[in-house]
């Protein structure tokens, strides 16, 4: 009988905790979409542990990256169980590369979805406890949404400069990017960025890339 109570206060402990946890990833879409890098915040916090960010973050080169392919035919995959990432041009791979993404309970939500908020640079905030992070200048961040994924969410793909263990999950639900390549990734996609634009919304003549998330 007594086995049977600690059992029932254990699995109900576990729900409200996933319940909760759940909770601290809504509404986490940061509140500056500037797109703007911040030179004087150079320090990040990432799951109890202070992480100096790399001096190459601030680097505000251009990368433009041309392509003749047209951008109905240009599209990214994102393999949960592979934990990699293809970039798709016409059928072919143009890129890909490991990536790291949602822990068990902040998954990295599955479907089809396109980007509708390209941004140079962002502040992501959230988690509790051991899990809590502050990460000032997350570079080249892709957001994606569809019917189903509120943008208030703020899921997206993104350069990486707390951890460089690709090919794991890790993340609180977005797509973690070696940064090299989220930058590439940032000005392949669209919507497409005019002259020096730190961000830029998909609009109707400036729509954006498709994203598949499957398991």
């Amino acid at each position: 009988m007594v086995l049977s109570c600690l059992l029932i206060i254990l699995f109900s402990w576990l729900f409200v905790r996933r319940d909760r946890e759940k909770e601290v990833r809504q509404n986490t879409l940061p509140s500056d979409l500037s797109g703007n890098v911040d030179p004087e915040k150079k320090m990040g916090y990432w799951h109890g542990e202070k992480v100096e960010i790399p001096a190459y973050i601030f680097d505000l080169e251009n990368k433009k990256v041309l392509s003749v392919v047209p951008k109905e035919d240009r599209w990214i995959e994102v393999d949960l169980s592979e934990q990699k990432l293809y970039a798709w041009e016409n059928g072919e791979i143009f890129l890909e590369s490991l990536v790291s993404t949602g822990l068990p309970w902040w998954p990295t939500p599955e479907g089809e979805f396109t980007i509708w908020l390209k941004s140079r640079a962002v502040t992501m905030e959230g988690g509790e406890g051991k899990y809590y992070y502050n990460l000032p200048n997350v570079p080249y961040v892709m957001f994606f949404q569809n019917d189903d994924l509120p943008k208030a969410l703020g899921y997206g793909l993104h350069g990486t400069y707390w951890h460089n263990d690709f090919g794991k999950v890790h993340s609180h639900g977005c797509v973690n990017l070696p940064t090299s390549i989220a930058k590439e990734l940032y000005y392949w996609t669209y919507p497409i960025l005019s002259n020096d634009q730190k961000s830029v919304y998909s609009a109707d003549d400036n729509p954006g890339t498709k994203i598949i998330i499957h398991g």
